[in-house]
């Protein structure tokens, strides 16, 4: 179950709450929206597949978990249709693969697009911009390695559970409530998902070290990275701003 299927039988995006570390919940005030009894509401939504639980608060929110957060990577692909002045090139995301895909960078201005927030120098952690920046080397340069190790076969979302899998996931599932705010705060929520990633990056390798084969977890956080590079690249664009592939 995905943010996007959600969506959909809410009629609003779902909004990612907790760290996701036990569970990947979502709430919503849908059915307050909506002017529907929370109770049918949360009877139509746990019979749904992929829905662990829904429970209704005090006030007729929604929560609800589902059973496999990582399945969100497979909607989350280039800039959407209709946002980018000039059409992106990067690859979308499908729900299996025999191969992974070269990352392309996605050129272009957003509307709203104007003066970078971050600094280019000092490239230092202490840095914001150099943080977001150099996520987004990290996430394409794992696509290029992955192509040259030979890492690819079916994604497996149930794979993505490990901690810090989760915490990239949890920062991930936010960009579809981003994308019809008003406010989206797209410069905090780059460096956000930025730093979940060097997280990620540094503890739960997406490549096999030495001589060691590909296995399907390396398939799985090759995924998360690519989602993560796609992301990024979006709140790049949409500040005004190209995303660098090196650095």
């Amino acid at each position: 179950m995905t943010p996007g299927q959600l969506g959909e039988v809410l009629g609003m995006p779902p909004i990612p709450r907790g760290t996701w570390e036990e569970e990947a919940l979502y709430a919503s005030p849908a059915a307050l929206r909506r002017g529907e009894v929370p109770e049918e509401m949360a009877a139509r939504l746990r019979a749904l597949p992929g829905v662990a639980e829904v429970r209704v608060r005090p006030g007729g929110w929604l929560e609800i978990v589902v059973t496999v957060p990582g399945e969100l990577v497979t909607e989350v692909g280039p800039v959407p249709p209709g946002l980018a002045d000039a059409p992106s090139a990067a690859v979308s995301a499908t729900a299996s693969s025999s191969a992974v895909s070269a990352p392309v960078a996605v050129p272009g201005i957003l509307r709203g697009a104007g003066t970078s927030p971050w600094d280019d120098f000092p490239r230092t952690w202490q840095n914001p911009g150099f943080v977001v920046r150099y996520a987004h080397v990290r996430a394409v340069a794992v696509q290029r390695w992955a192509a040259e190790l030979g890492v690819g076969g079916t994604f497996r979302p149930e794979l993505l559970d490990g901690r810090e899998d989760r915490a990239v996931l949890r920062a991930l599932a936010e960009v579809y409530g981003r994308r019809v705010s008003r406010d989206p705060g797209w410069a905090a929520y780059a460096e956000q998902l930025a730093l979940a990633y060097h997280d990620a990056f540094e503890r739960a390798p997406a490549l096999p070290s030495g001589d060691k084969e590909p296995k399907a977890l390396h398939t799985a956080r090759v995924r998360l990275a690519r989602a993560v590079r796609d992301v990024l690249a979006e709140a790049f664009a949409a500040i005004g701003e190209t995303p660098p592939d090196r650095l």
